[in-house]
């Protein structure tokens, strides 16, 4: 047996073609809910770094300076470990609300779902409905057609110059960056950062879209794994629908050896991603629900029962009882109030206040004029709120020392200070060479704002035969008389 196979017939197509996605715009509960969350989201996000606090930006990202301000509350390169605690959280608020809804978080509050959704939304507006964009795209380079596309295009650039602009502003302060971008003052880096953001903005939800929730977004990856039988997903009852097939309205779908399903071929017509629902679950599918508002919508117009797409478990579709409460959520839910109360309280309990002490590195100890034991030191102490305080330091720990600082201890805001002390004593107070002592440091107009630390004072104290400690000068004196 010969197979005759010309050469120029043998195509092979390792990858499929990609085909533009023309989404339908769509009405109803699910949408409306998307919508207010989405106008909410947007609207947060614009009007938060204009909101001040005690007479700054309330929230402030601040990389430059290495501080990262959250209304009261400003977080610094020592204080990582907080943020890394707060990123917990929200990992684990993440896995709680997969294993239990889904992926909600991607159909009604990401980023890239919102933004893509408001561009096709003025695409809409300006082009037409899903099948005029489609005509539109068709037609042969015209006037008419060179305008939409133009003005399409100028409203998403616009759009994405704001997103970006707004995004920069969590990072630069307001009242600098906006003065500047009026005056055409702007820095080269902050040029570029807010161009690189704009076409980020612009390529993501206006070229890309679902390229970025298939391909490049990760969660889309490993979302499966948090999955299980209770897990509420968009889901399509084969039972009831199947076999497909068109019909009129006054046709008896029984009598045809139909199901519910018409195969209006809306539900695809209406998702981002560009699936069909009606091949069962797959990880394109962002849980948006537009598909459910659909079917919705031609059920209703049928006469027939609602829900043939909707939001449903695997254990429901198969007839048994929902679960909501298994073991994997009750875990995941443990876990975040578990964390997110260990944070609350780490946070709240935590001093903003830094402080390291430094010794003089020429010499462990000395005695001045006075014959006083002294040693001297460096305190560096980093204010960590967002007001200037005065400080009040103290050292216990050695009976009968002084203690000689600068008289004026007041620290600015966000300030780290270097202040030199010197620490004296008599030599008949001392006991031992090394000595443990505390300097405590206290803010005066928030005494509630108190750090110790621990250091070492030497002296010239050595033992005698009977393994006691003796002072030097006093054996000295001793042996001399």
């Amino acid at each position: 047996m010969k197979f005759d196979i010309k050469e120029e017939h043998l195509i092979i197509k390792p990858y499929k073609s990609h085909e533009s996605i023309y989404v339908r715009e769509q009405n109803g509960r699910y949408q409306e809910i998307r919508r207010v969350l989405s106008w909410l989201l947007i609207i947060a996000f614009i009007a938060i770094p204009f909101l001040q606090y005690h007479g700054q930006q309330a929230v402030l990202l601040n990389v430059v300076n290495q501080q990262f301000r959250f209304f009261a509350i400003t977080f610094w390169p020592q204080d990582f470990i907080l943020l890394a605690s707060l990123l917990m959280v929200a990992a684990f608020a993440l896995f709680f609300v997969t294993s239990w809804l889904g992926r909600v978080w991607c159909g009604y509050v990401c980023p890239q779902t919102v933004w893509t959704l408001a561009y096709i939304w003025v695409e809409h507006r300006i082009e037409g409905t899903r099948n005029q964009r489609i005509a539109l795209d068709k037609q042969a380079n015209s006037f008419n057609k060179l305008q939409k596309k133009l003005t399409k295009h100028f409203l998403w650039l616009l759009m994405s110059a704001v997103s970006a602009t707004t995004f920069i502003s969590y990072f630069i302060p307001t009242t600098v960056l906006y003065s500047d971008i009026v005056a055409f003052n702007c820095s080269g880096i902050v040029s570029f950062w807010l161009c690189f953001f704009t076409v980020c903005t612009y390529g993501n939800a206006g070229w890309l879209r679902e390229k970025v929730c298939i391909d490049m977004c990760p969660y889309a990856r490993f979302q499966a794994a948090m999955f299980d039988k209770n897990t509420l997903l968009v889901a399509y009852d084969k039972t009831r629908g199947e076999g497909r097939g068109a019909r009129k309205i006054k046709d008896d779908a029984k009598q045809l050896g139909l199901g519910d399903c018409v195969d209006c071929n809306l539900c695809v017509e209406v998702c981002p991603t560009g699936i069909d629902i009606r091949n069962g679950m797959q990880y394109e599918c962002i849980n948006c629900g537009l598909c459910v508002d659909a079917c919705d919508d031609t059920m209703a117009r049928f006469n027939y029962q609602k829900g043939l797409i909707s939001y449903t478990s695997e254990q429901q579709l198969l007839g048994g009882k929902p679960q909501q409460a298994n073991v994997k959520v009750i875990a995941y839910g443990i876990f975040t109030v578990a964390i997110s109360i260990a944070t609350s309280y780490w946070i709240s309990s935590r001093v903003p206040l830094e402080t390291s002490i430094l010794r003089d590195r020429n010499a462990l100890y000395r005695t001045n004029y006075l014959g006083l034991v002294e040693n001297t030191y460096t305190l560096k102490i980093l204010n960590k709120t967002q007001q200037a305080l005065h400080y009040q330091i103290s050292v216990t720990g050695l009976e009968g020392a002084s203690l000689t600082l600068p008289k004026d201890l007041k620290i600015a805001a966000g300030v780290m200070r270097e202040i030199p002390a010197t620490l004296s004593v008599n030599d008949y107070n001392l006991t031992q060479r090394v000595t443990d002592i505390n300097f405590t440091i206290q803010a005066i107009e928030q005494p509630d704002i108190t750090l110790q630390k621990m250091t070492k004072f030497y002296s010239d104290i050595t033992m005698d035969s009977d393994n006691k400690y003796v002072n030097m000068k006093t054996d000295i004196r001793k042996y001399k008389e």
